[in-house]
């Protein structure tokens, strides 16, 4: 099957093309970024460098492709997200040109990454939250700038499969992360961020730990291999309403460091936090409610906290010679 994955350049995307391949998918990759800047890089792919929030440039990369895989996104950890709403929303030019390309050259199946920043604010403000439910995105109210994206590139999915017959799937991923992910430069998100924190504290003999917010706020972390199985599983099904993928095991951003520190054998009483009341902290509390996901795919992710950010943690610390 002749498979366009887009975004093929970021953290999760080289994941998933590495398995479509093993899969035997013949994979089309394209991102903006140069090659230089992809993550990871397979030498099975058809690779391009290419901006498809042109219009000309998604008509040409669909021609002739079975299926799409769309997660090409501007986006990073809150910092990013919270200080770059316009060029968040600005990816709404990929998805929407790739769903007319689609529609164009009759591409049979399309799938968008959504995210949980498309859920209403106030379903997040207070810490004894219930994990959000699908439905619990409206009435709308999501995360500006990045969500909204989000949100309303989930409604064209929908409106391209009832008015045109592009068959679509979208996921609202929750928190991804693990190997291969970014961990500094302002776009890595909290994984990713405690981990090197931890790491660089050590190796400079300083081991104050700044902490965005109080450290309270809560979160589920879904592990990469638990996000491509998710996406292929839903891909690879009849739903077509958007769907979580994502961890429901729940932790505050205090005990995922305080985790890394300790499943690393390293001496929690030496570390202090620093706790930054000033910087982006997101919403107060989110988890995923996966009895639907499980009702659609009869699957759920499973990998938990402590397995997925010790394999993070030791991949980063190679990268920082640790």
């Amino acid at each position: 099957m002749r498979t366009l994955v887009t975004g093929a350049g970021g953290f999760i995307v080289g994941h998933l093309v590495k398995t479509l391949e093993q899969l035997g998918h013949k994979v089309i990759a394209v991102d903006i970024k140069p090659f230089e800047d992809w993550h990871q890089f397979s030498e099975m792919s058809e690779k391009f460098v290419s901006d498809l929030k042109l219009l000309e440039n998604a008509i040409l990369y669909t021609k002739g492709v079975e299926q799409i895989f769309n997660l090409a996104a501007d986006m990073g950890g809150m910092g990013f997200i919270e200080n770059n709403k316009a060029k968040c929303m600005e990816s709404v030019l990929i998805n929407t040109h790739l769903l007319q390309a689609a529609k164009l050259n009759s591409v049979s199946k399309f799938f968008f990454s959504s995210s949980a920043c498309v859920y209403a604010s106030f379903h997040q403000n207070k810490l004894d939250i219930d994990p959000l439910k699908e439905s619990d995105a409206y009435p709308a109210d999501p995360e500006d700038g990045y969500g909204w994206e989000k949100l309303f590139s989930e409604r064209m999915c929908r409106h391209f499969q009832d008015d045109y017959g592009v068959e679509t799937r979208v996921a609202r991923y929750h928190n991804v992360y693990g190997p291969f992910g970014t961990y500094d430069g302002g776009r890595e998100k909290v994984p990713a961020a405690a981990c090197r924190k931890i790491i660089r504290a050590i190796q400079n003999k300083s081991y104050e730990l700044e902490i965005w917010g109080d450290g309270n706020q809560l979160r589920s972390f879904t592990y990469i291999t638990d996000c491509i199985e998710g996406t292929i599983r839903l891909m690879n099904s009849n739903y077509s309403e958007p769907l979580n993928i994502g961890s429901s095991e729940m932790i505050s951003i205090n005990d995922l460091y305080r985790t890394i520190i300790l499943i690393n054998n390293l001496p929690l009483g030496k570390f202090k936090f620093k706790y930054n009341m000033d910087a982006p902290q997101g919403v107060r509390g989110r988890s995923s409610n996966n009895q639907e996901c499980k009702k659609v795919l009869d699957w759920e992710p499973s990998i938990s906290i402590k397995t997925g950010i010790k394999q993070t943690f030791d991949w980063i610390a190679k990268e920082l010679n640790y």
